[in-house]
């Protein structure tokens, strides 16, 4: 391969490059023609490192190395390296997990996640579009793996090996469950909150829970398993509803202390609820902002939507409350939650903090990958 172009960026920069921030947005780039998808070297004062262009997104430059253009050996060493990463989580006996992690696993922009005997791939830029196929051959021999198909807006493409089917079982915490593969939210499951489903499970015995956006019940099931006494599931989709319930048949669970509500969750939790009160509340939302614009109006959200949940918890109950938007910062998140408790008129005392599983490694000096922020308060009255 000859060598790349090279892109002279401010001298200031230099320290992020030094310090192996993987990612340059457009409005620090000097002007250029470069496509997406070609490499180029950037520099600043004496750092230098190598990366994949994008034209479209906020980030113009993703980098992968500091020494020279990747090559064939650099993918593979690459993806062997993540997947033996993931060897506890395997020896463990989880059959759903994510193998590659972006950012964290020094492949900016790849995400694999595996889901039994298949591996389902998400690029978040086009150009790594040329490495697929190479990455998707290396994590079928690495794991023996059925397929690798990457996940298209218009469904399924196979990279390697076979097709999946529309489901595939997989085991978590010793728990069963149906993973939509073909039109399941992010990969088929919402892998990174795997450890704090184990915690539901280890606290829930003889509670009351109400899980708000449920989705198809991950939380629910480890709730149930873990002895609880009833559980409430409300998301506004209700074919997630439909797999929750199956979920919930799939352990062999009593059906009789599982419900499902379809309705949308903030205006279901403004509604007049009575005296019905839960010894431990799940609220787990989606993604509120998809860039820094709409960070106001997530937070604001968050506010809501946390006010509304604390009302539901018995007084010295539990709220486990999380936020996967990126874009709000864990100082923020805490702060809304804070904030939404104050117009509930309860006090919270924080019991623990966390966020992604260990399948979901987080890069020093990237802030930016930390996007899963999780709090489980002690609720009281004021």
């Amino acid at each position: 391969m000859s060598a790349p172009p090279t892109l002279r960026l401010a001298d200031h920069l230099a320290s992020a490059l030094a310090s192996r921030h993987p990612w340059l947005y457009q409005d620090r780039l000097p002007k250029h023609d470069l496509p997406t998808g070609a490499w180029v070297r950037v520099e600043a004062g004496d750092a230098s490192a190598f990366g994949l262009v994008d034209r479209e997104g906020a980030i113009g430059v993703r980098l992968f190395a500091w020494d020279a253009v990747p090559d064939r050996a650099w993918w593979r060493e690459a993806v062997r390296s993540a997947v033996a990463r993931r060897e506890a989580v395997a020896a463990a006996g989880h059959t759903a997990y994510r193998l590659i992690h972006g950012e964290g696993d020094g492949l900016p922009g790849l995400i694999a996640d595996r889901y039994g005997r298949f591996v389902v791939v998400q690029p978040h830029t086009p150009a790594l579009e040329p490495y697929l196929p190479t990455v998707a051959r290396d994590l079928q021999r690495a794991l023996r793996a059925k397929g690798v198909v990457v996940r298209r807006a218009d469904g399924l493409e196979t990279l390697a090996g076979e097709p999946p089917p529309p489901e595939e079982t997989v085991v978590e915490n010793g728990l069963r469950f149906l993973a939509n593969l073909r039109d399941g939210q992010k990969t088929g499951l919402f892998l990174d909150h795997r450890e704090q489903r184990g915690a539901v499970r280890e606290m829930a015995d003889g509670m009351r829970v109400l899980n708000l956006f449920a989705y198809a019940g991950g939380f629910s099931v480890h709730a149930l398993a873990g002895g609880a006494a009833h559980v409430t599931d409300v998301d506004l989709a209700e074919p997630a509803l439909r797999d929750a319930e199956r979920n919930v048949r799939a352990n062999d669970l009593p059906a009789q202390r599982h419900r499902t509500v379809a309705a949308d969750v903030f205006a279901w939790l403004q509604a007049d609820s009575g005296n019905d009160r839960y010894d431990l509340v799940i609220l787990d939302p989606p993604s509120l902002a998809r860039a820094k614009r709409g960070r106001a109006r997530a937070l604001a959200a968050y506010r809501r939507l946390n006010a509304g949940a604390a009302r539901r918890v018995r007084p010295g109950g539990i709220l486990l409350t999380a936020s996967c938007t990126a874009q709000v910062a864990p100082d923020a998140f805490r702060q809304a939650v804070q904030e939404g408790l104050r117009d509930a008129g309860v006090a919270g005392r924080l019991l623990k903090e966390s966020g992604h599983a260990s399948d979901h490694p987080l890069r020093d000096g990237f802030p930016e990958g930390r996007y899963l922020k999780v709090l489980r308060l002690r609720i009281d009255r004021r």
